[in-house]
């Protein structure tokens, strides 16, 4: 095993834990994190501490009072110098995301490239932006009486981060808390512990310029057990998570006698992409291919289910087999663009490969065999897949005790596989889009605007889009599922939403209390 010098030197403090501004040091290599195109190359390694999840929530609880009463002027200079941050360092960002987890490198940055974005997204008071809606107003209820709405932060907010965006999705969650007057305590996730260091020593750094209190964002490292019981600590007031449903339920199941802590939950997706008889097929073909493989299948939005009709069928799914088998896969650091690089473990590839055979083997027809990549020059043990899809007659909203008993299975597996089936109607397909139990995204491609029109309403999904695919999404929209994918606390420019709760006053300016029927009150009781 080597260390890749270059990806730690980006960092300011050997691997750590960061608590109350300063860092704890967690030598060891409990956990690892690798480069997935190069496993032998370690990217970060430390020994988590379980005690520091009680420390650092004391440190943002400390922190948390003050923070909150800072001017708000103040909690945005604090995001605008993040900004800068951010912005200055944008390449060595990329370089660190390209090397914990595979992206290519033009996606590596194209992720880097958006944190600083988030703020003014953030910051935005224009009528449909968030902080219009967590904006404090007066109303007259009576010529003597006033009422009030104020929005407070929540308190102390747990951010649990995903490895498939470790970035972006971790820098949506933090800066909105910030900018209410939240706290945070960070864990990433295990798999990019480097990357989520350096978002949380760039917050530090902004935090530290602008004079505001130790602690409030601190990080802690680990695996499950730091995540357990970082969501179900008494001292948070709130989760902020992107991950998978069982881990999602997990978290709700921790948290049912804490109905007052916030969980905003984003989920993972089974999602559809219906292709009518009259679409655009070109565009839709690219559009299914790319959403079907990007980031290496490794999106929650990622399309995992074409449904053709059945009078375009027949010219649609060889394009599609072609485009995917055309699409350039190789080491992600190569100057000349891959479409993508490898998936982030090889335990997730041989799990992709599984979930192809078992699709096989319970009834669908292979259109195209993913294998395992193991010559790509450069990246001996790089853990590198093909595409794959399958065929399937219909789909079905259970999991049918899992794949091997229903090619048509309602089962998501991060990995590039998407499955075909074709219909007769537009009745059949919206049925079948919607035989799910997830909800992040959907997408059709028509010419009618009125098929399209339907399609908005009848998809059951928090992400639906016509013409467009499911992989992608824009940061001034909300960004969230339902079912399965999401508890209806979208992220995107909604995350303000989540981050502070509305007090409701009543203020009265007159000294005559009216008496109620069946009252009575005598002045002279008072004297």
């Amino acid at each position: 095993m080597t260390t890749s010098a270059d990806a730690v030197s980006v960092l300011t403090h050997e691997p750590c834990a960061l608590i109350g501004g300063e860092p704890r040091p967690i030598p060891g290599d409990a956990i690892r994190s690798h480069d997935p195109s190069r496993p032998a190359s370690i990217i970060w390694s430390g020994s988590p501490d379980l005690a520091h999840v009680d420390a650092a929530i004391a440190a943002a609880r400390s922190a948390q009072r003050v923070w909150a009463r800072t001017p708000r002027s103040k909690r945005i200079e604090a995001l605008r110098r993040y900004q800068e941050i951010v912005r200055s360092r944008v390449d060595e960002i990329a370089r660190l995301i390209n090397a914990e987890t595979g992206k290519a490198m033009w996606e590596a940055a194209g992720e880097a490239s958006i944190l600083a974005a988030k703020v003014d997204v953030t910051l935005d008071e224009s009528e449909h932006a968030g902080m219009s809606r967590v904006r404090d107003y007066e109303i007259t209820l009576s010529d003597t009486r006033r009422g009030i709405c104020r929005y407070r932060p929540h308190g102390v907010m747990a951010v649990v981060g995903p490895f498939n965006f470790p970035a972006h999705l971790p820098n949506g969650h933090i800066i909105p808390a910030l900018a209410m007057g939240d706290t945070v305590v960070f864990k990433p996730s295990d798999k990019t512990p480097a990357i989520g260091q350096l978002i949380a020593e760039m917050f530090n750094e902004a935090l530290e310029s602008v004079g505001a209190p130790p602690g409030v964002v601190n990080l802690v490292q680990g695996a499950g057990d730091v995540a357990g019981r970082l969501v179900a600590h008494h001292g948070v007031d709130g989760v902020l998570f992107t991950g998978s449903w069982p881990v999602g339920r997990k978290i709700l199941e921790a948290n049912l006698d804490s109905p007052g802590k916030i969980v905003a939950l984003e989920l993972g997706g089974n999602n559809p992409c219906i292709v009518m008889d009259d679409a655009d097929l070109r565009q839709a073909a690219i559009e299914c291919v790319r959403a079907s493989f990007a980031t290496t299948g490794q999106r929650c939005t990622c399309t995992r289910r074409i449904i053709l009709h059945e009078k375009i069928a027949d010219r649609f799914i060889p394009a599609i087999v072609n485009g995917a088998q055309a699409l350039d896969i190789g080491d992600p650091r190569r100057e000349a663009p891959v479409f993508y690089g490898p998936l982030i473990r090889e335990r997730a590839r041989q799990e992709a490969l599984s979930y192809y055979e078992s699709l096989v083997a319970s009834g669908g027809e292979g259109l195209i065999e993913p294998r395992a990549i193991d010559d790509i020059e450069g990246c001996e043990g790089g853990h590198f897949i093909s595409p794959g899809a399958v065929r399937v007659d219909r789909f079905v909203a259970d999991d049918a005790g899992g794949p091997g008993r229903d090619s048509g299975c309602d089962i998501e597996v991060f990995g590039p596989i998407v499955r075909v089936c074709v219909v007769k109607s537009y009745e059949e397909a919206i049925e079948q889009a919607n035989a799910t139990r997830y909800g992040l995204a959907a997408a059709i491609f028509t010419k009618s605007r009125e098929t399209g029109e339907r399609f908005l309403l009848d998809a059951r999904a928090g992400c639906v889009n016509v013409n467009a695919g499911t992989a992608g999404a824009s940061g001034k929209l909300p960004f969230g599922g339902l079912g399965w994918s999401g508890n209806h606390r979208p992220a995107g420019s909604s995350s303000v939403d989540y981050c502070a709760y509305p007090v409701a006053s009543m203020v009265e300016t007159s000294d005559a209390a009216p008496l109620s029927p069946g009252m009575t009150f005598e002045d002279s009781w008072l004297r």
